[in-house]
């Protein structure tokens, strides 16, 4: 199927468009040799670093501040459930809005303090989980920008920008894996033939999401493929955050 994308790329060229990507990676906390192995597979690649404010260190900022390839993204407040039924969820419906609010509030000054112009203004919600009733409180909080999982419908909303990830690379199984690599390229391919024929939003970016805490190796080999092959085809490039939510330095 590594044909399929280079075809597909091939198409790209045909009609003188650039395929754009770009890599979020949810969960960071502290620099570890997880982080090595993600920053190693990304050999220079952007990577938009999703940071658990509530619980992050000085080990992680001070890393991040060295690696230049690396922006840093707001991860919710501490990753916790607050869901009493259904899929996991740091904000589903019925939180108490002015409590959430003050998430959203020390989730900025945590990760402006910790990264200074390393942190855009963006929030990454864990698991995916976030009631829409939520969204009017980001943008009073000093957030600019929201990225979920799936194809968006509208570039802004509630004066936030959106752009969201697309392909996950692993199985959440005990412990997580990584499945049949055609699992995670058909996504990929799916939505780039969606860009170019027009059925989706041509602007957004394709989205990676990874989970350095938990990938196996053979999720690095697939995501050293795909480096490999967008940053080897002329009608395809890796964005970093900041091209992707068109925002530099501190909120």
């Amino acid at each position: 199927m590594w044909d399929e994308l280079t075809n597909e790329l091939d198409h790209w060229a045909q009609a003188d468009k650039l395929a754009t990507f770009w890599w979020r990676d949810d969960d960071a906390i502290s620099d570890t040799k997880e982080l090595d192995d993600l920053l190693a597979c990304a050999d220079g690649t952007p990577v938009a670093l999703a940071v658990i404010p509530g619980l992050a260190d000085n080990s992680l900022a001070r890393r991040v501040l060295r690696t230049p390839s690396v922006t840093v993204l707001q991860h919710g407040w501490r990753h916790e459930n607050h869901a009493t039924r259904g899929s996991n969820s740091e904000y589903p419906i019925g939180r108490d809005p002015d409590a959430v609010a003050v998430e959203f509030s020390l989730g900025v000054r945590r990760l402006s303090e910790l990264f200074g112009p390393s942190y855009l203004p963006v929030f990454a919600p864990p698991w995916h989980g976030f009631d829409d009733s939520y969204l009017p409180l980001l943008s009073p909080a000093g957030l600019r920008a929201i990225s979920r999982k799936g194809h968006r419908f509208g570039e802004m909303a509630f004066n936030l920008m959106i752009s969201n990830v697309h392909c996950v690379p692993i199985q959440w199984t005990a412990p997580p894996s990584f499945g049949p690599e055609n699992d995670y390229l058909a996504p990929i391919i799916d939505h780039l033939r969606g860009r170019r024929a027009g059925t989706l939003d041509l602007a957004e970016p394709t989205g990676i999401l990874t989970h350095h805490l938990v990938q196996n190796a053979r999720s690095y080999e697939f995501m050293g493929q795909l480096v490999r092959t967008i940053a080897g085809h002329r009608s395809a490039r890796w964005l970093s955050a900041c091209e992707v939510f068109r925002l530099a330095g501190d909120p």
